[in-house]
């Protein structure tokens, strides 16, 4: 074989040569791309999610570049080049292997993620454990994919003499730049630990329920460096993420999403509240938002001008807790008004031994 290429080189010119084996590993690359082309566009409408699917999703672009820098790589020493283009060439397609590589390797961490995702689906009422396992992927997925890129730029700087010479001399004052650097790092250090913390011991989680600086909203995203709340009004809220660490917050959600709901009438001392309790059961009854855990309407102040009635009601979370606490307020209000109008609050008002005042006559003007 080497025998025939040595042949094949001696007849053609070199610079033909060498287009010809880079035509060849380009060529190659595009046979690869095609075939993975056609299988994913056969396989795509079939199901929604499949390993081998996902697979050729994430690798599809990689490849692009990947296989026909690997092909030029192992054909590269078949080229016909004077030493210095030939230690040019084959830095430069190192390189750029070495680049693909990481980017494969991205690639595949997101293969996984796809993997983690549909396996803990969020799609259902009590998601805790798949909240959990969510939030630990996505902080870890971005630490991967960070060190990944720090590794590849550092092979790629190491590569070169030059580079390995003045690193070598820099370990000497290693100590001192480390401290010098810690200091001038020590928040985004903070911010790295915090998210550890966040990652694994878990005060807040992927689609938790916080109520942060007066805002009610979902954890939309967790970062290495902050935190996005999604807001109920659609607003987003870009917090630090040792924040979480450092401050108090609001976790609806933390061991449950199920939640109480607590709805408070003001009516006079007149009302029944018997029969109040009675359409209270009625109404929860003929609503699919209650879980049927707990159910309380009691008395739980008398002021001046009336009396306070607290309902309490139970939901499988806050969205539906929302949701319950209206329909209850608006039907005993409701009910209320038109059973019992008297029952509203009422402002009093007596007169004793008040002289009533005569009407006025011609004879008195």
């Amino acid at each position: 074989m080497k025998d025939l290429v040595e042949e094949w080189s001696g007849r053609i010119q070199p610079f033909a040569w060498n287009l010809i084996i880079v035509g060849l590993a380009i060529v190659i690359g595009l046979v690869v791309k095609f075939i993975i082309k056609a299988v994913l566009n056969y396989n795509k409408n079939h199901t929604d999610y499949s390993l081998f699917r996902s697979i050729i999703t994430h690798f599809s672009r990689p490849m692009n570049h990947f296989v026909p820098l690997l092909m030029l790589n192992l054909m590269e020493p078949l080229m016909v080049l004077s030493p210095q283009y030939d230690l040019i060439l084959s830095r430069t397609v190192e390189i750029g292997l070495i680049i693909s590589f990481a980017i494969v390797l991205i690639s595949a961490i997101n293969i996984f993620e796809d993997y983690v995702y549909h396996t803990y689906d969020l799609n259902k009422d009590d998601n805790l454990k798949e909240r959990k396992v969510r939030t630990q992927m996505q902080f870890v997925k971005r630490l991967l994919a960070s060190v990944i890129i720090f590794i590849t730029i550092a092979i790629i700087l190491l590569s070169f003499d030059n580079v390995r010479k003045i690193g070598a001399g820099l370990l000497t004052g290693v100590g001192i730049g480390g401290i010098i650097i810690g200091f001038a790092a020590q928040k985004s250090l903070g911010n790295l630990l915090a998210g550890f913390q966040i990652a694994f011991t878990q005060p807040i989680r992927i689609d938790d329920v916080l109520v942060v600086e007066g805002e009610w909203g979902r954890v939309e995203d967790i970062t290495l460096t902050y935190v996005v709340l999604n807001i109920w009004d659609q607003r987003r809220l870009i917090l630090p993420i040792n924040y979480f660490i450092e401050k108090p917050f609001q976790n609806w959600t933390r061991t449950s999403s199920e939640i109480l709901g607590t709805i408070f009438l003001y009516l006079d001392y007149n009302t029944p509240v018997d029969t109040l309790r009675t359409e209270f059961d009625r109404l929860l009854t003929t609503t699919t938002l209650w879980d049927k855990r707990v159910k309380v309407i009691q008395v739980t102040d008398a002021k001046t001008n009336c009396i306070e009635i607290r309902v309490l009601v139970s939901a499988r979370n806050s969205s539906q807790a929302f949701d319950l606490r209206c329909y209850i307020r608006e039907n005993l209000v409701k009910f209320v008004k038109d059973n019992y109008p008297e029952s509203l609050p009422l402002n009093r008002l007596v007169m004793k031994n008040v002289d009533l005042i005569k009407p006025e006559t011609p004879g008195n003007l």
